[in-house]
């Protein structure tokens, strides 16, 4: 074998060896970056609240979208995706902002460097229907699931809705704040009013829900195709509800926790948008 050959061999191995190197350090960078991250998302989360083990098993591969609409959240934001990203599920978590007016954006860009969220940035607040338009378009899951980004609703009881659709007993899961043996909403006036809309939208449906307006909502993915959600506001709820009933969607219903806020806390949903409702129950319940 001549020098040259020697060298030109000699100078490959270097190479592959200098190659290999970098691969290890590019892993162990991922592996330090992944560990990091993981660490922050677990500062994020209080110390007094625990996440149960899963209470049943998942198929293999199974991947849950969570699809969270916000719009000027930033005292609950960063609480809300650490209860979130506790969940003890394979999950895809899809932010959309709402161009909101507050930190809220400044949150997401910073978590976006050091977590797993996927965040849709509007470039003009157009509502909650309309978010949720653009989530469920980059969910990707099995099944997809709705949370709010204040903390009304407590994201453990996902796990409990996610359930009847994993047992293939429904295509559609509601959580309900009135069911349960205990009262979840103080206000007279917002129960009253949900029980009203809710009526109503039985009557078009023929469902038999007690909590038509619930944010949370799970539907298998296969279930949403075909929708084109309309109403860019609070109209959703109705809208959706009447369309999936018009499909013959299997629905089931569970009870939740709820610890609602007030105006004064940023609740946003207003008279126009219960006027709304019961046009959009109406509308959608007799034609998409």
């Amino acid at each position: 074998m001549s020098h040259s050959t020697i060298d030109t061999t000699a100078k490959m191995a270097d190479e592959v060896q200098i190659r290999d190197l970098r691969m290890t350090e590019s892993t162990i960078d991922r592996m330090e970056q992944l560990a990091d991250r993981i660490e922050r998302l677990a500062d994020m989360l209080e110390e007094d609240y625990v996440v149960p083990a899963l209470p049943y098993e998942l198929p293999t591969g199974f991947l849950l979208s969570i699809v969270i609409p916000c719009y000027n959240e930033e005292a609950t934001l960063r609480a809300i995706l650490a209860r979130v990203d506790a969940l003890p599920v394979n999950k895809q978590i899809i932010v959309v902002d709402d161009c909101s007016q507050d930190a809220s954006r400044a949150i997401l860009q910073s978590l976006e460097e050091t977590t797993h969220l996927q965040v849709i940035y509007k470039s003009r607040n157009e509502g909650k229907g309309a978010a949720l338009r653009s989530g469920f378009a980059a969910a990707t899951g099995d099944v997809i699931m709705i949370q709010d980004a204040d903390l009304e609703y407590d994201p453990r009881d996902l796990l409990t809705l996610l359930k009847p659709i994993i047992d293939q007993q429904a295509d559609v899961v509601y959580g309900s704040r009135f069911s349960g043996e205990e009262q979840q909403d103080p206000s007279w006036l917002h129960r009253f009013g949900n029980a009203l809309l809710t009526w109503a939208s039985n009557l078009f449906t023929g469902l038999q829900l007690t909590d038509m307006e619930t944010c949370y909502k799970a539907f298998r993915r296969d279930a949403l195709r075909g929708i084109d959600i309309k109403q860019n506001r609070f109209g959703f709820e109705p809208e959706i509800t009447a369309k999936l009933a018009r499909r013959k969607a299997r629905f089931a219903e569970l009870p939740i926790h709820y610890d609602g806020r007030g105006y004064e806390e940023g609740k946003k949903i207003g008279v126009k948008d219960a006027i709304n409702a019961f046009y959009c129950i109406a509308r959608y319940g007799i034609a998409d």
